[in-house]
This record gives structure tokens, sequence and C-alpha cells, in this order.
């Protein structure tokens, strides 16, 4: 049994953002490398951003089908980088920078969810998101009946979370960790310090309710 669920802020673009996680007990903070995503920072931004961290908050940086090249840059950059990917990279491609790395599964229907942890078996989680036209969860909420109950890597619940049902993610799912991005969001890249503050309340809450029904 996990002894608390880890906490992850993704979609970070504005220093005030950073504090907020990291003030509010967020283990990581996400990076979005995919130009075509609301919340894009650039490599120079987003290293700014990663210098504000204190200790033992981690940065990841979320990449989609992109160079070898530019991960690797990412990499030099932010030395205590973790990747994530979210696009259609193999086995072979997330391992290539020998980078602790996660692995985004997008929960559509018949996705062999097992299948796919077993080919991804270096990853350090797999990350659950929700299925939808192009790349990213866009703040949906997936089925969380369809994640099987022995994933033998650790779960990262992603996909549509909120301060109002992360609590019931957890007690459902029992996942490593959470990650919300729109669910803080007062638009999009722009984080709310309060929804945050809520949202890492939500989580230890649920944690609090766990350990009290296994006392």
């Amino acid at each position: 049994m996990n002894p608390r669920t880890r906490i992850k802020i993704c979609g970070l673009t504005r220093e005030e953002d950073v504090d907020a996680a990291a003030q509010a007990g967020a283990d990581a903070v996400g990076f979005v490398f995919y130009p075509k995503s609301p919340r894009h920072v650039t490599l120079s931004r987003a290293r700014e951003l990663a210098r504000r961290l204190p200790p033992f908050v981690t940065p990841v940086g979320l990449f989609v089908n992109a160079p070898l090249a530019q991960i690797e840059a990412a990499c030099e950059a932010i030395p205590s980088l973790v990747l994530q990917f979210h696009g259609d990279e193999t086995p072979e491609q997330c391992a290539a920078v020998r980078r602790p790395y996660l692995r985004a599964a997008r929960m559509a229907p018949g996705l062999d969810l097992l299948h796919f942890a077993h080919r991804y078996a270096d990853a350090q989680a797999l990350l659950l998101d929700a299925y939808v036209e192009g790349y990213g969860g866009g703040g949906k909420v997936f089925d969380w009946s369809l994640i099987p109950p022995s994933v033998p890597i650790p779960v990262v619940l992603s996909g549509g979370l909120t301060p109002a049902n992360v609590t019931d993610g957890i007690l459902q799912v029992r996942p490593w960790a959470v990650d919300v991005s729109s669910g803080v969001e007062s638009a999009k890249g722009i984080k709310d310090p309060d929804a945050i503050r809520r949202f890492c309340e939500a989580v230890r809450e649920a944690d609090a309710r766990i350990a009290a029904a296994v006392a």
C-alpha cells in the first residue's frame, strides 16, 4: 500500500504557478514541450521556471513525438528532468535517452493495459489519461473501472481530475500518484493557486481516509 499519493501539477507557464504548486505540497511539476498545446513553453522558459523549484520537487518534461535531439537538449538544460511521453513513442524511443520516464496510456475502450505495461516495463510509471482526438486528455474523465486491479508498474491517475473528484479517484483506483492540469486553472495555462491548494488538500484527505480504513 502506498504511504501517500504523490501529486503532479502539469502545464505550468508562470513563476507564481510554480511557487503555488511547491507551497501546496506538490511532488512534481510538468512543463509541456508540445508546440500545439496552449500550455507550451520553450526550453529556455522551462529552464527558468525549473530553477525556482525547491529541493525534492521534480521537474517533468512532456513530449509528443519529439525528435531525440530536442529531448536530449531538454535533459542537458534541466539535469533533474523526468521525461513524460504522450505521443506514439515506441519503448525503444522512450528508453533511448537513458533517463527515467513516464509513459502516457490513452484509455480508449479495448486498450489492453496489461499488455501496454508489459511493452513499457522500463517506465517508472504509466500515466493513465482519457482518450480524445489529438494528444492530451483535454480535461476529460475516463471510466476508472477500465483500469485492471494488478497493473505491474506504478499508475499515475490523470484525465479531468479536479479538487472535487480527486478524492473519489484515489479511493477507487489507489494510484501511486495523481496528475492535474486544467482542473486547477482559471484559464488555459494559467493556474489558480487556491484550486491547487484545494486539490492537494483533497489528495491528503483521501490518503487519511484510506489510512483510517486500514488502521
